[in-house]
């Protein structure tokens, strides 16, 4: 699978990552995440990314495979979820780093993100910087913020962040004109987060999910035709080769799905006149279209 530099933060990462939030799910059994997570390696994904809210996601991916630690970049967020401890403080920071490592049963943390903090806690620097320790100290690699909107602006301005992840999919194309090529200015790398749109096209009513009902909405508006390819196809193209991502996360409980999205990219990047379309489409109907949280 292809890889491309995270910026200029020495890592690589591969053009597809596991987004690991349904690895945490009670609905799936530690059989199949084992499968899924090693899977996820053995079909040349090297980019795990998780969090301390994706219920037993960490836990299991250091019970899993921290036998193959040295084959990926492990991503994970901190900024609450400490008992006892008040939600963004540098106390929170600091043992939710100690905490993060514990259950990923790992020395280092490749990519730890604040995860989507307001603006306002970006600009405490006592919390900026007890992250800025944990990278000294060598429990992090790379300090990274996951938003969107004016706290990335916020985030991009600061310095502090190597890393960022966003949202950026067929119906979420604002970061594509401000802040993916500010990142890529900066050489702060980008991944993208919510490259499949949550797979609005699955619905043929609103659903009731406020980012699902969005990305829906905006689908309507912007009446594309996938064509000769299925939505998921377009949808996938279209983020993994947006100029700027340096990579995009998908989150599955199910390996074959997983592994289609591997031949998919293998086919490379959409026709420029195909992507030309779908940013003008956007462009076109956008009416506020934020990045969707």
């Amino acid at each position: 699978m292809e890889r491309r530099p995270l910026g200029r933060t020495g890592l690589e990462t591969s053009v597809l990552g596991l987004g690991a939030g349904q690895v945490g799910s009670a609905d799936l059994d530690d059989r199949a995440a084992s499968a899924l997570l090693n899977g996820a390696l053995d079909a040349g994904l090297n980019l795990i990314d998780t969090a301390p809210s994706y219920g037993l996601s960490e836990e299991r991916i250091g019970r899993f495979l921290s036998g193959r630690r040295r084959e990926f970049l492990l991503s994970t967020k901190c900024g609450y979820g400490v008992p006892g401890v008040e939600d963004w403080t540098p106390e929170c920071i600091t043992l939710g780093v100690d905490q993060a490592l514990r259950r990923l049963r790992t020395d280092v943390i490749d990519v730890l993100h604040f995860h989507s903090c307001p603006s306002e806690v970006l600009q405490r620097v006592e919390v900026v910087d007890a992250l800025r320790r944990a990278v000294a100290q060598g429990k992090v690699r790379v300090a990274a913020y996951s938003g969107d909107n004016a706290a990335l602006q916020v985030a991009l301005s600061n310095g502090a962040f190597g890393s960022v992840q966003t949202s950026v999919n067929v119906f979420d194309q604002r970061a594509l004109d401000a802040a993916v090529p500010r990142a890529r200015e900066l050489g702060v790398g980008v991944i993208a987060k919510r490259p499949l749109g949550n797979a609005a096209w699955r619905f043929d009513t609103r659903p009731a999910a406020h980012d699902v009902g969005q990305y829906w909405e905006r689908m309507k508006a912007m009446a594309v035709d996938p064509g000769d390819m299925d939505w998921g196809e377009l949808a996938l193209r279209f983020t993994a080769h947006a100029p700027g991502v340096s990579t995009c996360i998908v989150g599955t409980a199910n390996l074959d799905n997983l592994l289609r999205n591997v031949r998919l990219l293998a086919k490379g990047p959409l026709p420029e006149a195909r992507v030309s379309a779908l940013r003008e489409a956007f462009r076109r109907n956008d009416a506020g279209w934020d990045g969707v949280i």
